[in-house]
């Protein structure tokens, strides 16, 4: 049996057709072969979630995204995705949007409630939930530092502004004249601790001389103190308790009247007569100096001495 050359081409023309539409749904995560159940869930927000992103339970892919649609009523979005046949969840499921990396890729994550006995059919409205991705984490933590980071170099051109105004032409140069002066001690500081090291180079000698007499001296100090350590102190203080308690003796017999020096200290009358002698021997003395003929005669022809006439004022 002989096909015309239009059946034939008609034939192909169908059979690409067919081709064009299964790999078309193909590629927007259709499988035209297999019979899925659809569900719905709105979100305000997906967050980059897009179609034919996958759809997993415990990280298991069990689906598609198949469409996302905006309400013209609320704004919200209405995503449409499919789930396999062979995995059965309850109505109270949630579908959460969840994931995405640096680049995107949000996915959608049934997270199934098995308390609920009833089970989702095709068609159901599920629960809806959005996890933050790793961008926004980011952004939330990045946000504090991004503060800090502009309060820091706001703070730092605050400063760079002040150093700038204070920093003046006469500032500088009093800071240029500072550190000229500074290098000039550096210098002079070098010269006098080469001038103290030749100082020493040259007395080494006498400084080793100094050092033993030193030495010398240390142990001439341990020997006096080894000597000093060797007095028998206990019987020097034994001696010297001994003479206060003489002197205090002494004392106390001169404080009872006891002795001509204690009888001197407290008799009155002793005391006065002493005086008395005392005052007539000044007198005696000054009437010798004033007649010394009266006491002391001298004469080669044996002249008669005269009889002696007291003085009108004995006190004179």
């Amino acid at each position: 049996m002989k096909f015309s050359k239009e059946l034939k081409v008609g034939f192909l023309a169908v059979v690409a057709i067919a081709m064009f539409v299964f790999g078309y749904n193909f590629l927007k995560g259709k499988n035209l072969f297999n019979s899925e159940r659809f569900f719905y869930a709105v979100y305000d927000n997906v967050e980059g979630l897009d179609t034919s992103s996958a759809v997993t339970v415990n990280g298991l892919k069990i689906g598609k995204v198949q469409d996302i649609t905006i309400s013209p009523e609320d704004g919200n979005l209405l995503v449409k995705f499919s789930v396999e046949n062979d995995f059965q969840f309850s109505k109270s499921s949630i579908a959460k949007v969840y994931g995405g990396g640096i680049i995107g890729g949000k996915s959608l994550a049934i997270i199934p409630d098995f308390d609920n006995p009833q089970m989702a059919e095709s068609g159901d409205m599920l629960q809806s939930e959005s996890e933050e991705g790793i961008m926004e984490l980011v952004n939330e933590k990045l946000s504090p530092l991004q503060e800090k980071i502009e309060n820091a170099i706001v703070s730092a051109d605050s400063l760079l502004t002040s150093i700038n105004s204070v920093l003046n032409d006469e500032t500088k140069g009093n800071l240029k004249g500072t550190i000229e002066n500074l290098n000039h001690s550096m210098v002079s500081f070098k010269n006098i601790s080469g001038d103290i090291e030749l100082l020493l180079s040259d007395n080494n000698e006498k400084l080793y001389r100094s050092i033993d007499n030193l030495d010398r001296t240390a142990e001439n100090f341990a020997g006096i103190s080894d000597s000093l350590a060797q007095i028998q102190v206990g019987k020097l203080v034994d001696d010297i308790e001994g003479a206060i308690a003489g002197f205090k003796s002494v004392a106390d017999k001169i404080n009872s009247n006891e002795g001509n020096l204690g009888k001197l200290l407290h008799d009155e009358q002793l005391y006065e007569n002493i005086e008395g002698a005392t005052r007539q021997l000044e007198q005696l003395l000054q009437d010798m100096k004033l007649n010394p003929k009266r006491y002391v005669h001298f004469s080669l022809f044996g002249k008669r001495n005269k009889e002696y006439v007291p003085p009108d004022d004995p006190n004179k």
